[in-house]
Order: structure tokens, then sequence, then C-alpha cells
């Protein structure tokens, strides 16, 4: 982990709301996981002061060498900020930070399911596990066609599946109903949303009685994302306190619910 003033090679809305900044990736984060983060850290001076967490979105080559995208909602002046950064500006980020996904070695069918914004580390993954000549289908989630993510970015050997709340695309309703599909298909689940969802998909795993190895990535608010605030602190049902930015963001579903 270290902090990098990066540059911007390349911004743009990618879809609704949603945003996608490239920047250039320092050497040291070529042994990045999928599901580890950064802090990217906003303004010219000091306003806002915290950092923004954000996961890391995917990884290319680029004219000047290697990059990595972060995918984000402009949700506030933070995001807002970040948006309106152009080709040649400059960035502090601070990373790579966090433990990322562990997919297992020797499994082939991966079920990756996405609600929202959390669709944006599974992006990397499904990348990852292509590359390894896995079977990855993937469950995106939200409210309406805008929160989806153009499945045409997709790897062509991934599987999309869409669920839209309101049926603007794809199926209408929750990711719930194709996640209970493939269940028994699936060797190994990661998701990354929000914590209704996870609830959700924990229970559907009891109430199967399939012994799946489920892999979260959470989303919560970090101010200084290396262990120091507390600000993600999350309460496992066996007790005790986990920190998300330091512990996580992955966790085994049945560790918190």
């Amino acid at each position: 982990m270290r902090s990098d003033t990066l540059e911007v090679t390349a911004s743009a809305r990618l879809y609704g709301d949603t945003h996608i900044l490239w920047l250039a990736m320092p050497a040291s984060y070529q042994a990045a996981k999928p599901g580890q983060f950064v802090m990217a850290y906003i303004g010219e001076h000091t306003d806002p002061l915290t950092g923004r967490a954000l996961s890391i979105h995917r990884t290319r080559a680029g004219a000047q060498g290697p990059e990595f995208a972060l995918l984000f909602d402009v949700v506030g002046r933070g995001t807002d900020w970040l948006a309106r950064r152009e080709q040649g500006d400059a960035v502090r980020i601070v990373g790579p930070l966090g433990r990322g996904f562990e997919p297992q070695p020797r499994v082939q069918r991966m079920l990756l399911v996405g609600g929202g914004i959390g669709c944006a580390p599974l992006i990397w993954l499904a990348d990852r596990l292509t590359t390894e000549g896995r079977e990855v289908t993937l469950l995106l989630g939200g409210r309406t066609a805008a929160q989806i993510f153009p499945p045409s970015l997709l790897p062509p050997d991934v599987e999309v599946i869409v669920t839209t709340e309101d049926g603007s695309l794809g199926r209408r309703g929750l990711v719930t109903a194709p996640f209970t599909e493939l269940l028994p298909w699936c060797d190994e689940l990661f998701t990354c949303g929000p914590p209704a969802m996870f609830e959700a998909l924990h229970g559907l795993l009891r109430q199967s009685g399939l012994r799946k190895p489920a892999q979260a990535l959470f989303e919560q608010t970090m101010v200084c994302g290396m262990g120091i605030c507390y600000s993600c602190a999350i309460f496992p049902r066996r007790g005790g306190v986990r920190l998300v930015c330091h512990d996580g963001p992955m966790f085994d579903l049945r560790d918190i619910y």
C-alpha cells in the first residue's frame, strides 16, 4: 500500500449516473486482486478532507502502459469532482487496500451477483475467471435499466442475466429469483451490493441446504481505509467486531449473518 498521484488517462459517463475513470497504474498494483479497493482523495486542496473508498473495477493495457479503472455513481461532491476529471489531470490515490476475492483453484462454475454499483469489482473478477477458462454467470440487478452495467462490455464467454425491479430491462424482479435457480449449478458464489441483498442471498443459501462457498464484498462508509478510525466496523453474528477496510472487504457470508 502506498500513496501515488496518478494521471487520468480517460474519463466518461458510462451509463445512467455511473462514471468510469481510467488511471495510470503504478508497478505496485501488479499484484492487486479483484475485490481490493483504493482511497481516492478529492479536490485540489483539503475540501472535502476525506477520501472515497472505491473498488478497482478493471485493468487494461494503455497506450503508455497499464491502466486501472474506477467505476462509481455520481452522488455527491466527491464523486462529482472525480467525474469532472479529464485526461491529463491528477488524482491522489492510496492503495491497493483490503482483502479481495479468493476463488478456489479447482472449481469451474462461478456465479457472480451484483446489485447496482456493486457490479464494479465483479467485472474485473469476471475478466480474470474467464481468462482462466472458468464458466462464469453474472447476475446484474437494479431498480431500473439506468443502473445496469452494459452487458456488451463484458467478455463474450460470460453469461449475463439482468433483472430490474421495474421491468425496464431483462427480467422483472430481484436477482434472488435467478440466484435460486442457479444455486444448484454453481460451485462458488461471489457477490457485491447492498446489505439487504446479502441478507436475502444468505437466507436462500440456508434454505437450500447447499454448502456453497459464498464470498461477499462489503461496501461500507470509510474515512481512513486503513483500520484506524473504525468507521467501517461491522458486527458478525458470532460476536466481536470486524473492520471492512482491514479484515475485508471480502467476508464469507456465513461468518457475518
